[in-house]
């Protein structure tokens, strides 16, 4: 089925099912399935598909851009990166002066202070940014739920990870991937949560899931925060 509401359109498939409310579901493809009890009006299901428009029309966007595949990265005054789960514009500041290249946030922008243009410096620039953000974002969650167990992680390292967001050792060393700074808090919170709970519990078994359920109940959520927005976590 096809459906129009403020000036966009999105195909959607109904799906009658034996349950007793309607859901949405939006697979990784961006194919929009409505789940609905049997004998559903279309005019509810319709209902619904625009209550809920803002957030399909974010999502088919998340979902056109994993499939797209990350793009080539520009660094021009502008041009958006994620810090703290948001897109901020960079702005690219020349000064000759300066001891090394750094980035500072402020007002709603980040500043890139380079002595000159050069591309590769103003990565750099962003990446040293990125991983010391991190480890005080980190550190800072740490402190927030050490309460909560009797050991304490022996060692912190931030790096540059391809394939996790975090782990802990047997001798409780946490380590962070950089990009989590470009997350909002609460998922660095449910990454840092993950792994301080592995220092009890090393592998990923029930009691692991119970501890991370009861100090975060809705961690699934970060997670699907982190499954979508992955791909344009890049500098």
């Amino acid at each position: 089925m096809i459906h129009t509401y403020l000036g966009a359109t999105i195909r959607f498939e109904i799906k009658y099912k034996n349950r007793t409310s309607i859901g949405i579901k939006i697979d990784s493809y961006g194919n929009v399935e409505v789940q609905a009890p049997k004998g559903t009006s279309d005019e509810k299901v319709l209902q619904l598909l625009e209550e809920k428009w803002g957030i399909i029309q974010q999502k088919l966007m998340e979902m056109k851009g994993r499939l797209d595949g990350p793009q080539e990265k520009v660094y021009e005054h502008g041009v958006g990166f994620l810090y703290l789960g948001n897109t901020y514009p960079i702005e690219i500041i020349e000064d000759v002066t300066i001891m090394q290249e750094h980035v500072q946030f402020k007002e709603d922008r980040l500043y890139i202070y380079v002595k000159q243009h050069d591309l590769e410096k103003i990565q750099q620039a962003l990446k040293r940014f990125y991983y010391q953000q991190c480890k005080a974002l980190v550190e800072k969650s740490i402190s927030s739920y050490q309460s909560h167990f009797k050991t304490k992680p022996r060692g912190i390292r931030i790096t540059d990870s391809k394939t996790t967001w975090g782990t802990c050792d047997s001798k409780l060393q946490l380590t962070f991937n950089w990009r989590l700074a470009m997350a909002p808090q609460e998922v660095i919170d449910y990454v840092v949560v993950h792994e301080m709970c592995h220092m009890v519990h090393l592998n990923h078994d029930r009691s692991f899931w119970r501890l991370v359920g009861k100090l975060m109940p809705d961690y699934k959520e970060k997670e699907d925060w982190l499954t979508l927005s992955s791909w344009k976590m890049t500098v």
